[in-house]
């Protein structure tokens, strides 16, 4: 998809919006009003786009501390359009999760969450993180919920693929380890019960 360089589009608000108005007071506003248009168009994209597909990218390359400057830029998140808000939420809990913060992670994936998500494939990427927060966290309840809320999703990709299966694994081995859990208990002592004592001979 065609992007342009956010530093490159600053200059291009500037320009056009600042020689636009010159050109208004200079010579008139109809002659300054093309100028006006593409600098307002230019600035509308900015402010409800953001500087999302660029941090995208730079997610893509694992260079976190340029993602995070750039995603720094935008102007306010909360005026960006949705699926964008929710992508910004989205890149910033994964550089949190890349940082070990999981509590900052943790919030912002229930921010994005939150939004609408343009397919099952963005959903399946907030919920394996938080799959992962869960088990870290030792919330087995929490990541069961989440584990069956991923395999509801219609994925359209391979990508997914192995940490799904990863996901499996261990919900398995979380499985088997709860069984053994309450097999060890049943099978306990129980002080107080009837219990017959050997007789000694």
């Amino acid at each position: 998809m065609f992007t342009i360089n956010i530093y490159l589009k600053f200059a291009l608000i500037a320009l056009f919006l600042g020689g636009g108005i010159l050109l208004a007071f200079t010579i008139g506003f109809w002659y300054a009003l093309p100028l006006i248009l593409i600098g307002l168009v230019l600035l509308a994209s900015y402010i409800f786009l953001g500087t999302i597909q660029s941090a995208a990218l730079m997610m893509q390359k694992m260079d976190f501390d340029a993602c995070e400057q750039r995603l720094a830029l935008t102007f306010k998140p909360n005026w960006l359009y949705v699926t964008n808000r929710a992508y910004f939420y989205l890149i910033k809990g994964s550089i949190a999760m890349q940082r070990n913060q999981a509590e900052d992670a943790e919030q912002w994936f229930n921010k994005a969450q939150s939004l609408k998500l343009p397919s099952d494939n963005e959903r399946a990427m907030i919920l394996i993180q938080m799959i992962n927060i869960h088990l870290s966290k030792n919330r087995i309840t929490q990541a069961n919920n989440t584990y069956r809320e991923l395999k509801k999703l219609n994925l359209t990709t391979d990508m997914f693929k192995d940490q799904i299966k990863m996901i499996d694994d261990v919900m398995k081995q979380q499985g088997r380890m709860k069984m053994a859990g309450q097999m060890d208990q049943r099978m306990m002592f129980r002080p107080g019960g009837k219990r017959k004592m050997p007789r000694i001979r």
